[in-house]
């Protein structure tokens, strides 16, 4: 009886190790793995590159106030800041002769009506930007007594590298936008004919309609590099690269449940699409959105709701 229970506890451990897989390694067996991914379709849109470049607000003209005869200054109406017209009194001068003799002239005859007092008067119409005298200074004929920004010769300055003269130079309009996001429309209007030696950059004056912005003032001019009508795009994030950017692909659906890899050439790039330059997609064809990071070749995937 001892001989038979031994026996077949030997039978049973060897058909044990005969049985190359358990119940529970059956179930730890691995199965193919689904990925839940969203999807984008391709578009055909106008694609454009921009080049951004700063420009800086200044004003080209600037008129100076000069006393037109020696004396003191008895009144200044010129303010920094404050808008005054042209022809407008900006200073009152008492000529030093009016100052020393007084009325004693006209105390000798009543219609000689001398006061010796001269109204200086703006040139031109304009913002102050500085003044150098106030009421009570003596000044000297030609002396300098404020200076005035021309209003009308307002411009944005940009600074062109001389390389990228021939995508601004050909254009009449340029669009600025400003650091509040304000959006304006400029007109080139002259091209100064000095290249800067070490930064080789030629200014150019962009007139804009807007007057009353701070001189100083930093605007991003976008200039349309080139173009395309009616181009085949992606959004940018569904474009995949290799660990260089020099190898890119997409991840192309064939069916509801698989997706395959495509390699594709890239063209014009925007904020947030790219132009697909080959292969030949079409609006009708399905790519993954989201979840298409490291899938192999060919996947198996299971479409959701975004």
């Amino acid at each position: 009886m001892r001989k038979f229970s031994l026996y077949f506890l030997v039978f049973g451990v060897m058909a044990a190790a005969c049985n190359p897989k358990t119940q529970q390694e059956k179930e730890e067996e691995p199965t193919a793995s689904i990925t839940p991914v969203t999807i984008t379709s391709a578009t055909m849109d106008t694609m454009a590159e921009y080049i951004d470049l700063n420009a800086t607000s200044a004003y080209l003209l600037k008129a100076v106030v000069k006393a037109s005869a020696n004396g003191y200054i008895q009144s200044v109406n010129a303010v920094p800041g404050k808008m005054v017209s042209a022809g407008q009194n900006v200073f009152t001068v008492k000529t030093k002769e009016a100052q020393s003799i007084g009325n004693t002239i006209n105390s000798l005859d009543t219609s000689f009506k001398f006061s010796g007092v001269i109204n200086v008067r703006a040139g031109t119409s304009g913002y102050v930007s500085e003044v150098d005298h106030q009421a009570g200074d003596y000044v000297q004929e030609g002396e300098q007594l404020a200076v005035i920004n021309d209003v009308n010769s307002f411009v944005f300055m940009l600074n062109l590298p001389y390389e990228l003269r021939n995508y601004v130079l050909d254009k009449k309009k340029v669009e600025l936008l400003l650091p509040d996001g304000k959006l304006m429309t400029g007109i080139i209007s002259s091209i100064m004919p000095v290249v800067d030696s070490v930064s080789q950059t030629q200014n150019i004056a962009i007139k804009v309609n807007e007057k009353n912005l701070p001189v100083n003032l930093v605007a991003k001019v976008r200039v349309i590099k080139k173009a395309k009508a009616n181009t085949i795009s992606l959004p940018k994030q569904s474009i995949l690269s290799d660990e260089t950017q020099t190898n890119f692909w997409v991840m192309k659906l064939i069916d509801s449940a698989t997706a395959i890899k495509v390699p594709v050439t890239k063209g014009i790039e925007t904020n947030d699409r790219v132009e697909i330059l080959s292969p030949g997609f079409t609006p009708a064809d399905k790519f993954l959105l989201t979840g298409n990071y490291g899938l192999s070749d060919t996947a198996k995937i299971k479409i959701v709701q975004q």
